[in-house]
């Protein structure tokens, strides 16, 4: 006979709502206390019946992406991708947003561990305070972007040696004076504002301490000295983030050669506050910016850009995804995706 939850329960030693919860993934439940469940799940191989109905092999034919903020262009481009090649392999996908809330990544991967969802692409920010190091024994799961570990599965480009091609590429264009625009915030009390990627008393994301650690090579190699007061932070990635600060910015500092903004949005933001402010581009200052988004080339003026193969991201990240399905105990892979500068008129003078 099948175990139930009242079976489980007993064998954890906890009720069988502590049970539903850690199944449902609705509501937070202690690691340790989750970890006996889940334990004790595998012990009696129990299967929720919603999930046992009419399936073969175990499986639902669904898997789950979340990402961070549906709200990016990037990520409608990713979901768009995902959605399209996943259906291609008689897939599903539920699309989930996670804030980048571990509460909401835990709830995600009690979801895959319940068997509600056959796997699940996950896009962390921050591997510190993400669910993916606390959440116990994991389900079939790939991590696309740019945290650096060896738990899991992971598709993601060079962060650092994408930073640092776009750098040089502003800095070929005779610029010295380079601001970023997206870099960690400066912790209270700190006398500068560049951190070292991988630190782990860095801020911000790892995306951010990644490209500040490429901005920073470049600069190191040209010989040129690296200024606090050109990195310009924001914790939120979004273009009207983006105006504000840098209109702050050009209110009180002199005109940078060049901006390099870590997304394409931020840089949308940045040429709005420059176009505010009376700064003709690429005239008196360049922008530059990463992800090359559809809308990228369509800005004024069309915008350069750190770009990468999106469709083989994502075909890397099922097939990782499909390995990890098909057997869980299979040693993770990292596949990394090439990328190049792609150059617009925004940096052309």
């Amino acid at each position: 006979m099948r175990a139930t939850v009242k079976d489980v329960a007993k064998l954890a030693g906890v009720s069988p709502k502590t049970v539903s919860n850690v199944i449902n993934g609705v509501v937070f439940v202690r690691p340790e206390t989750r970890a006996r469940v889940e334990q004790a799940l595998a012990e009696l191989d129990y299967v929720p019946n919603m999930s046992a109905r009419g399936l073969r092999n175990g499986r639902s034919g669904m898997i789950a992406l979340a990402l961070p903020d549906l709200l990016r262009p990037y990520s409608a481009e990713i979901v768009h991708l995902v959605v399209e090649l996943a259906h291609e392999r008689g897939w599903g996908v539920q699309i989930e947003q996670t804030a980048a809330e571990p509460k909401r990544e835990f709830e995600l991967l009690s979801k895959a561990r319940a068997y509600l969802v056959d796997g699940l692409i996950l896009n962390p920010v921050n591997l510190d305070d993400s669910a993916v190091l606390s959440a116990g024994p994991l389900p079939p799961l790939v991590l696309i972007g740019d945290v650096d570990q060896d738990l899991v599965s992971q598709v993601a480009i060079d962060n650092v040696a994408a930073a640092r091609d776009l750098t040089k590429h502003l800095l070929a264009q005779g610029c010295r004076r380079i601001a970023v625009v997206g870099t960690p915030e400066v912790p209270r009390g700190s006398s500068g504002a560049g951190v070292l990627a991988g630190s782990a008393e860095a801020p911000g994301t790892a995306a951010s301490r990644l490209r500040t650690a490429g901005y920073h090579q470049a600069l190191e190699e040209a010989g040129v000295p690296i200024d606090p007061a050109l990195e310009i932070g924001l914790d939120r990635w979004r273009p009207e983030g983006a105006a504000t600060v840098v209109g702050k910015y050009l209110a009180e500092h002199e005109l940078p050669d060049a901006f390099f903004c870590f997304t394409d949005t931020i840089a949308s933001g940045t040429l709005s506050a420059l176009w505010s402010a009376g700064i003709a581009v690429p005239q008196q200052t360049l922008v530059a910016g990463f992800d090359n988004i559809l809308e990228s080339q369509f800005m004024i003026p069309p915008l350069t850009t750190v770009d990468f193969d999106r469709r083989a991201f994502v075909e890397a990240a099922l097939d990782l995804l499909g390995e990890r399905m098909s057997d869980k105990n299979a040693a993770p892979r990292r596949v990394m995706v090439p990328h190049r500068i792609v150059t617009r008129n925004s940096t052309t003078r």
